[in-house]
């Protein structure tokens, strides 16, 4: 029964229903030279209403300029206003509705010592968006004909995509009849890394941020934002969940750096630790803090106009490869190409543990829905799931012959007692994996755990009964000794082994992402071309809003 285009796993056969290949693959169709940059792929659900009054074309669609042609006779009073963009292009524009960025409407801010504001800031639409933009650093953009008009017909959920390709980032609709991308934008620098808002996403809106391996950042709907904070390539772009305007971006030199996509770029030269002995990567990560940090000492007046970035994190003296957020938003989970996974108390900027991996650097990253688990994949060819809150590796996933370049949760697989997940890797490999703690044995010669003696270890290692992320121990200022923050990889035979539930070879250019969305498991390849295969059952989606998945493929 099984072929190129299907798989069996023990819940039923997976299928090919539907594939997204970029223009290079349909152009050229054999030997396709392997992206400098790989791709990666973002999802997005957004619920339309099942009627609605003619309007605008969704965000993205009214961004890139496709929308009905008398659309400017009424634009100060269409409802586009959601559309991302720069502090530097915000007005006074009495046409817009005013968007509420109050701390009310984000349950989850980054820093919880953030500074007083007003209730409420008036933000508008740039006067720009890409098409009409005079910059060099957009070649070209391409819509599909008639994109605003389906756009418009649009009722109940609908599943989009965005990836990159080359210099090429593109948008597709999840089981549209086309087989043309919505809208395909050139750059004249390579995308490498991208992400959408669910926390904002509705017919109206859909606020997208990609970085460059110049270190720009472009804000689509904007001219492009050049980088002036770092020069270095960015390696990953985070919106903070239950935030309209923070996101975090690493990049190639080690450092993680966040913004508010409401404010102006100021005048800031980070600190470099590189040549100090008393910086221990391991130990800790450097935090610059700009003059308008909430708990730097203010002086002037002009130090007290905030700007970006909002803060500078030096984790690393090597490149950070990926990071993603606890299912709290508390905590920071970041792999690097030293081959440590660092897990990072955001609200206090500091670094909680740090982890070695067995072999070589860590090249993927996922959390579990639970919060409980944190998946890695590297190039040790192996998955390690470690436990934050027990502070150890729990155990160790074997089936790859060659480098791991993406894991990823099934939401809708992972009940708190078993985790489904899945992972690809350059040995062209779709390995599915199901984990159950309460199955897994110590082996008798693993050492003893030691806790932290801090008062907080003995108290933070609970879950809440909402079922949000654990609260991991914090670091205590006041220790004269703190505890040991790294944690060297434990040998093999100290170590639990998962085996694969499935695994599937699948033909074609190396497979560089896996993610799973409501309906299918999507996997992609380093030159762009993405597979979608149907599931076997229609699993009830957990009712927790938008949500949407990022598969990261280095």
């Amino acid at each position: 029964m099984e072929n190129d285009s299907t798989f069996v796993a023990p819940e039923g056969v997976y299928s090919v229903t539907e594939e997204h290949k970029p223009f290079l693959l349909v152009a050229h169709n054999v030997n396709v030279p392997l992206a400098p940059y790989p791709t990666r792929v973002s999802s997005v659900v957004v619920r339309y209403p099942p009627s609605k009054a003619p309007g605008g074309a969704p965000g993205f669609a009214q961004l890139l300029n496709v929308g009905s042609k008398d659309k400017g006779k009424d634009g100060s009073k269409s409802r586009d206003d959601g559309i991302s963009q720069s502090s530097s292009d915000t007005g006074d524009d009495e046409g817009s509705p005013a968007l509420d960025v109050s701390p009310s409407i984000e349950p989850h801010s980054l820093f919880a010592h953030a500074p007083a504001g007003p209730a409420k800031k008036r933000v508008v639409r740039p006067k720009q968006n890409i098409r009409t933009t005079s910059s060099t650093f957009i070649t070209r953009i391409q819509t599909a004909e008639g994109s605003a008009k389906a756009l418009n017909a649009k009722q109940g959920d609908t599943t989009f995509l965005f990836y990159n390709s080359g210099k090429s980032f593109l948008w597709v609709e999840v089981g549209s009849k086309s087989k043309e991308p919505l809208a395909r934008v050139t750059f004249s620098a390579h995308p490498t890394c991208h992400d959408v808002n669910t926390f904002t996403a509705s017919p109206e809106r859909l606020d997208v941020i990609i970085g460059f391996s110049t270190g720009d950042l472009v804000w689509l709907g904007i001219p492009p934002l050049r980088g002036c904070i770092s020069n270095s390539p960015c390696t990953a772009v985070r919106w903070v969940p239950s935030s309209s305007t923070l996101f975090l971006v690493s990049h190639a030199d080690g450092t993680i750096i966040v913004y508010d996509k409401e404010r102006d770029d100021g005048t800031f030269k980070a600190e470099d630790p590189s040549s100090s002995k008393e910086w221990d990567p391991v130990d800790n990560i450097f935090v610059t803090m700009p003059p308008w940090h909430p708990v730097s000492g203010l002086k002037t007046e002009k130090e007290k106009a905030v700007k970006n970035p909002v803060s500078h994190w030096r984790v690393s003296r090597k490149s950070i490869v990926d990071f993603v957020f606890s299912p709290d938003v508390k905590y920071v989970g970041a792999i690097s190409e030293d081959g440590c996974l660092r897990v990072i108390d955001a609200l206090a900027e500091q670094l909680v543990d740090c982890y070695a991996s067995y072999f070589g650097a860590l090249t993927c990253i996922a959390w579990s829905p639970d919060g409980r688990f944190i998946l890695t994949g590297g190039q040790d060819d192996l998955l390690t799931i470690f436990s934050p809150w027990e502070q150890r590796v729990v155990a160790r996933c074997q089936g790859h012959s060659s480098f791991v370049t993406s894991v990823a949760f099934d939401d809708l697989r992972c009940d708190g007692r078993t985790y489904r997940f899945g992972s690809v890797g350059e040995d062209n490999k779709l390995i599915l994996w199901d984990f159950s703690s309460g199955t897994l044995h110590r082996p008798k010669f693993h050492a003893t755990h030691h806790q932290r003696v801090s008062m907080s270890s003995t108290v933070s290692l609970a879950f809440r009964h909402d079922r949000s992320a654990l609260h991991l121990p914090s670091v205590s200022p006041t220790d004269e000794k703190p505890y040991p923050r790294y944690h060297p990889a434990p040998s093999r035979n100290e170590v639990a082994v998962v085996q694969p539930v499935l695994t599937k070879q699948v033909e074609g250019d190396l497979l560089a992402a896996v993610a799973f969305l409501q309906r299918s498991v999507l996997t992609a390849s380093k030159t762009g071309l993405v597979k979608l295969w149907i599931r076997p059952l229609a699993l009830r989606a957990r009712k927790n809003g938008h949500r949407a998945h990022t598969a990261a493929f280095d």
